[in-house]
């Protein structure tokens, strides 16, 4: 089970090569992330703090543990994706093979950086509403990006729900 959950804590992202310089400041915080059950898949939580660098071609994401211990780190370049936990390393061809891996159903990780940044990513249209924006079939809400929360919500099955404080730097 805890191998389960430091898998799913890292599929919020996935290889070795460093991000190029000037990839972005690191993003830093907590997170909670709920996957709702489906068909025979039990519904998943998780409750970390996290540092995140890097776009959607290059990056890494820590996930730690209150104490500050290093519960899974995902590394990601073209081509590639790494993820390693306290029970080893497994490498994927790319970003949606890892999270289909630990969540058992691929989400859309390559945006997770700029959506972080209350930006649209790039790779895909985008559509503004009142709550933020919506992308590949996701609500990104960022009515309190000022206060430094994300809200990330998809409704089709199984619904998956993602909350995120950043810190902002003093």
């Amino acid at each position: 089970m805890r191998a389960g959950m430091a898998a799913l804590a890292i599929t919020l992202a996935g290889c070795a090569t460093p991000p190029p310089p000037g990839a972005g400041d690191w993003l830093s915080g907590r997170l909670s992330l709920r996957v709702d059950a489906a068909a025979a898949t039990p519904a998943r939580q998780l409750n970390s703090a996290f540092e995140l660098r890097g776009d959607s071609e290059r990056g890494e994401l820590r996930l730690n543990s209150p104490l500050g211990t290093v519960l899974a780190a995902a590394y990601w370049a073209p081509g590639q994706a790494r993820l390693v936990t306290p029970e080893g390393e497994r490498s994927y061809a790319d970003l949606e093979a890892l999270s289909r891996e630990a969540l058992g159903e691929a989400l859309p990780l390559r945006a997770l950086p700029a959506w972080l940044r209350g930006q649209p990513w790039a790779g895909s249209a985008s559509q503004r509403n009142d709550r933020g924006f919506e992308q590949l079939g996701w609500q990104v809400g960022l009515e309190r990006f000022d206060e430094g929360w994300v809200e990330l919500t998809r409704a089709a099955p199984p619904a998956v729900l993602l909350r995120a404080r950043l810190e902002r730097p003093a």
